[in-house]
């Protein structure tokens, strides 16, 4: 694999046929991240998950909240025909106007009568932020 500086990177991806795209988000590691980490991400493969706040119409987007409440656009490429709702842990890439992109999005089970803790599930993620040392699940930006 080569290695693209990150300021040529977004060129990259503009170039890429859609299944060098789903194939580069899926076969390399992504980072958790929340709302807070998401402009540091941009154009670059991440996972998020988040309970569903509403989704459009033609079920092309979608709003998910974070742990914190704060809330980010995901954009399939295909609209969703059934039922979403709850938690989803989306994969996908950030846009320049930190939209995600979604790849793959898969909506989590809740056990009965225990809901998923998505301000704990943040804490793990800022955790695994501040000591990437101990959790070595980041990619580092090439530049």
């Amino acid at each position: 694999m080569i290695a693209v500086p990150a300021r040529y990177r977004a060129l990259f991806l503009l170039s890429a046929s859609p299944r060098d795209d789903m194939s580069a988000v899926l076969d390399n590691p992504r980072p958790r991240i929340n709302h807070s980490m998401l402009l540091q991400h941009i154009g670059r493969p991440v996972c998020f998950v988040g309970r569903v706040e509403k989704v459009s119409p033609n079920g092309k987007t979608f709003t998910v909240a974070d742990g914190e409440s704060r809330t980010v656009t995901v954009e399939l490429n295909e609209p969703h025909d059934g039922e979403l709702n709850g938690v989803v842990e989306v994969v996908g890439m950030v846009s320049n106007k930190g939209v995600l992109m979604a790849t793959t999005y898969s909506m989590l089970q809740e056990a009965k009568g225990v809901p998923f803790d998505l301000e704990l599930y943040n804490e793990a993620v800022k955790i695994i932020r501040d000591f990437p040392q101990h959790y070595p699940f980041h990619v580092a930006a090439s530049g």
